[in-house]
């Protein structure tokens, strides 16, 4: 298992991408651009701009601004990719993936272990005709056995939140190349600074860049990465339109134009700015909250009144050698199970460091009861079925000193 962050384009690549094609009037750091039109010299260059044929300027801001196209370059980099759109939100990422690759009558495999809103979206895609079948991902069996012969694209996320589910990440990704197989990784807990999709044959990939990314809960973010892998050439749902030129750009260009500018779900420059300077601590911020998050994890698991604790990175974790041999660390992500599940309000009211809060990745921890509140709108059933117990508890570890955290903790539980 190689070192946290030895990557140099985490470290050191990532720091000064913003600089890579010039930054104006010196500045350190790439400037927030607000403007939504933008002007031409030559009316040809103007024409060719909404023709494809002109590569050198920007039409309206709804499809990207140098800010955002500063950004791009950056998480392309990171994730060793062709390309990368970015838009207003994660989940803003994938329904754009979702809805310009996929047509009525196409079949999706997905993982019945996927956050909240993202299995909402492909109950959301059932109804528009495509068909989902969400199965253990952690069984590249179980993935191969749903492929029907309409099937176009296979969706997990490299971590499950909140349970901590593992997918077999390599399997499925050569299942995918030998089937043909768009494959799509959601990188968002993991980022990569633990693990690159592409190193598992994935086609694309997302990110939440308000998570892992950003670090620090002040901006909202997504993005989906083409890895150069898959073969669009080969692929039916791509418009006439977009059929030209390289074939390796057919696909991005597809959620740009359909996902991007047609759906509208668009980054702002401010936005993407934050984010930008909240990834250049990357590498820091990772290799802290994942030292902090596997102590409390082995303290949490030897406590008498906790009765489970699922953390990729613990030996009792049922995926814990595919998760040392895929990641460089475990994540910022655990959820715990206490014994009594009638003391879990009282247990939580109890902590004083971290925030009873939604959301994931930030500065400062986290917690939440997961049943009553972020999967509520799910059911019973459902949560039986993705392993999520009635008194599950789920921890975004943040950069609060490790013994100060394990301290609160103790406090609460005792």
């Amino acid at each position: 298992m190689k070192p946290l962050s030895d990557n140099r384009a985490l470290r050191t690549d990532n720091l000064h991408s913003d600089r890579r094609f010039g930054v104006e009037h010196g500045g350190i750091h790439k400037p927030i651009h607000t403007s939504v039109q933008y002007a031409f010299d030559r009316v040809e260059d103007l024409i060719g701009a909404f023709q494809g044929t002109y590569k050198g300027g920007y039409q309206y801001a709804r499809q990207g601004t140098p800010t955002t196209a500063a950004l791009e370059a950056r998480i392309t980099a990171l994730e060793d990719g062709v390309g990368t759109v970015c838009f207003a939100t994660g989940m803003g990422a994938i329904a754009a993936t979702f809805l310009t690759l996929l047509r009525a009558g196409d079949h999706l495999v997905a993982s019945r272990y996927i956050f909240g809103n993202t299995n909402s979206l492909l109950d959301t895609i059932g109804g528009l005709g495509v068909a989902v079948d969400k199965v253990d991902a952690c069984s590249v069996e179980a993935v191969a056995a749903a492929i029907r012969p309409e099937t176009r694209m296979v969706f997990v996320e490299t971590i499950a939140n909140p349970r901590t589910q593992v997918a077999d990440l390599a399997g499925i990704g050569q299942l995918c190349r030998e089937r043909g197989l768009i494959y799509v990784v959601d990188n968002t807990i993991t980022s990569p600074a633990l693990f690159r999709p592409r190193t598992v044959d994935a086609s694309l990939v997302i990110n939440s860049l308000t998570k892992t990314i950003a670090g620090h809960g002040e901006a909202l973010g997504g993005a989906v990465t083409d890895t150069g892998l898959f073969d669009w050439a080969r692929y039916p749902n791509i418009f006439p339109a977009y059929r030209k030129g390289d074939a390796q750009a057919w696909g991005l260009l597809q959620i740009r134009k359909k996902g991007l500018r047609d759906m509208g779900a668009t980054l702002a420059s401010d936005q993407a700015h934050r984010i930008g300077i909240g990834s250049e601590t990357l590498a820091l911020r990772m290799k802290q909250s994942c030292s902090t998050a596997l102590a409390l994890a082995r303290w949490l698991e030897q406590h008498p009144k906790v009765g489970a604790v699922h953390y990729p990175f613990l030996p009792s974790h049922a995926q814990h050698e595919r998760a040392t041999t895929l990641f460089t660390a475990g994540s910022w992500l655990l959820s715990f199970e206490l014994r009594d599940p009638s003391s879990m309000v009282h247990v939580l009211n109890r902590l004083s460091l971290p925030l009873k809060a939604t959301g994931l990745g930030d500065t400062r921890t986290l917690v939440i009861p997961v049943a009553p509140t972020i999967f509520w709108e799910a059911g019973p059933e459902a949560r039986a079925m993705m392993g999520i117990a009635e008194g599950l508890i789920r921890v975004s570890i943040g950069l609060e000193d490790e013994a100060d955290l394990i301290a609160d903790f103790n406090r609460a539980l005792e």
